[in-house]
Order: structure tokens, then sequence, then C-alpha cells
């Protein structure tokens, strides 16, 4: 059911965004374009309305809702397949067209924006993710309860303790080597999860022995040690409804750095801001993705580190039209900016955490 519910994330997702950048349907060949069209009322000469954009022809069957569905979800426009490779390979350049008026080629920076965001969750509920866990024992643990997960650690480690006593008997064969390192991984992904319940904790922590300076965050800090998976969880659902937040924490920060220009504005940092974060939110998925297939994970920390600062390079450079010195300098500044605008995100996240 949960690959359902994942499925069905990534689909609204795109229907969402689909909505916000309406397409155009083709109009079908060989139906007249003669009349009113049934939107406006405006007399058509073509096979689109003038006034409003609407197709001549409206279909009305059943297979035409299949059609529509399968056109939002895998075609998205044709536009998705143009937009995201210059995403990634020449951000910069797409960011500087869209802004100076290419929109029909491109997916609207909000749209991929929303479309990223839901992906995430699906891909997340599907694989795991930070706090979800990658691995099939840690997500499986998860969902135990601190006795049936102890339970299930003691039985993989007296497993272990016996294919090793085997393997000293018998010698170090391939196939015990292999089950053995099955099993460790599966101990491992059961101990991350138990190291997300209230068991780990000797001794709960209570409000009164928290003082940051301010009792909502003391409130929250002691409720995360009280029930951390409750808590984690809806940390995770809290920051998916409100990741559009990011774009307006961070705008303030991408002005300070083009303060004296007066060629750029509001609009031109909305829209490299929008655009920058879908890319870090895709890389995010792409990344989950190759470390739920066995990637090795210091590659997968290398892009991860590397990545983003590059990106952010690459995107100033080319949609300001920077020097090498003035994008890097700049770089320097966004990649900062950016851990403070998270940590603000994250302190207004944690207040808007229900009990």
């Amino acid at each position: 059911m949960s690959e359902l519910s994942a499925a069905g994330d990534a689909a609204t997702g795109v229907l969402v965004a689909h909505a916000i950048d309406p397409y155009r349907d083709q109009a079908a060949q060989g139906h007249t374009t003669a009349g009113l069209c049934l939107n406006c009322g405006t007399r058509l000469s073509g096979d689109f309305c003038y006034r409003c954009g609407q197709a001549a022809h409206v279909h009305r069957t059943l297979a035409s809702i299949g059609h529509d569905l399968l056109h939002g979800v895998f075609h998205f426009e044709g536009k998705i397949w143009r937009t995201l490779p210059m995403l990634f390979t020449r951000p910069g350049a797409l960011t500087r067209r869209y802004i100076a008026g290419e929109r029909v080629r491109f997916v609207s920076p909000l749209a991929l924006f929303l479309f990223s965001v839901f992906l995430m969750v699906a891909t997340f509920e599907t694989v795991g993710g930070p706090i979800g866990g990658t691995s099939v024992a840690e997500r499986q643990g998860a969902k135990m309860t601190p006795a049936k997960l102890q339970s299930e650690i003691d039985d993989t480690q007296a497993r272990i303790a016996a294919l090793e006593q085997r393997r000293d008997k018998a010698g170090n064969t391939a196939e015990i080597a292999i089950e053995l390192k099955a099993l460790r991984k599966t101990a491992e992904g059961l101990q991350s999860a138990k190291a997300l319940t209230r068991g780990d904790f000797s001794k709960p922590i209570t409000v009164g022995e928290i003082n940051t300076g301010s009792a909502m965050l003391d409130e929250r800090i002691a409720h995360a040690f009280a029930e951390p998976k409750l808590f984690l969880y809806k940390l995770q659902s809290t920051a998916y409804k409100f990741s559009w937040a990011l774009i307006p924490i961070s705008l303030p920060f991408i002005w300070l750095l083009f303060a004296f220009r007066r060629d750029v504005g509001p609009y031109d940092h909305a829209i490299f801001a929008i655009y920058s974060l879908s890319a870090m939110t895709m890389g995010t998925v792409f990344l989950t993705i190759l470390l739920a297939i066995g990637v090795p994970g210091k590659l997968i920390a290398t892009i991860f580190v590397l990545g983003p600062p590059l990106h952010m390079y690459r995107q100033l450079k080319g949609a300001y039209r920077l020097s090498r010195l003035g994008a890097a300098w700049r770089t320097v500044a966004l990649v900062c900016s950016a851990y403070l605008a998270g940590l603000l995100f994250f302190v207004g996240v944690l207040g808007m955490i229900a009990e």
C-alpha cells in the first residue's frame, strides 16, 4: 500500500504542477475549428482561441481522460525533457532564458519546484530517505514496537554468531561469507531503527532540564527526546508541506549579493532561487535512489558535498553573466547563506509542529 500511496503522490505532484503551468492540447487532425470557443464564446479562426487559448476541438470521451492523464504524467507537455537537462548542465542559461521571456519552451520554475517536492516525497516513502532510512531492514524496523525490534536484533545477532561458528569449523566458504554479509547489513539497519526509539535514552529529558532561551524550542526538544520517531515523522511531514517557504527565506540573501546592480531585480532573484531549489531537491532524489540500489556511500557523500556548490557557481555565472571571480565569491557567500536559510526554515518548522 505504501508503494501505491507513493505513486499517487508522484502523480498528484505532476497534476498540481500541470495546473499551475497549463498546457494547450493539440487539436486532433481532421476536426473542424469553425464556430465559437466553448470556453469564452469568441469566434474561432484556427486550432486555438486567440483570446483564451483553449483548443477548438474538445474531447468528450473516456479515452480522452486516459490520454490527458498519460500526457500529463509522462510528457509534462514535453517541456520537462528540455528543462531537466538544462537544469543540471546549463542552469545559468536556463534561468537567464526564462527571465528573458522564453516561457513556452520550459517548465515554469514554480511548477518544477512543486513537482520535485512531490517526487521527493514519493521517493522517500518508497525507498527511504534521510529520516526514514534507506535499507529494507531499517524501514521495517522503524515500524516495529521497541520490544519487537529488540527481539529481531537479538535473533539476528544469534544467527550471526551461529554462522561465525560454522565458518570457523568449515572454513571461510563463499556461501557462509555471503550470508554473513547480508545478516550484518540487516543488523546494522535494525540498530539504526533502534536509534530512533525511546529505549536508547537512559533518562527521559523534561522541559525543565532544557534552557535554550525559548519556551517553544525547549518544549519541542523535550518532545523529540521523549518520542523521537513520532517527532521526526511530524518534522518530515511539516517540512514537506512548507517547503515553499524556502523561497521567500532565500530571496533577501540573494538580493544582498547583487545589492548594487541595477539590471537585476527581485523577480530575477526569485526565478534563480526556485530553479536552484528544484535542482537541489531533484538531486537529493537522484542520490537517494543511487544509495538504495547499492552505489557506495562515499561516492554519494562526495557528490552531495561538492555538487550543490558547483551547481550554484554555474547558475550564478550564467544567469547573472558574472566573471569567474565574481561567481566564485558569490558561491561561497551563497553556500553560507543557504545554511543560514536552512536553519531559519528548520526553526520555523519546529514552531509549526503540532503536539
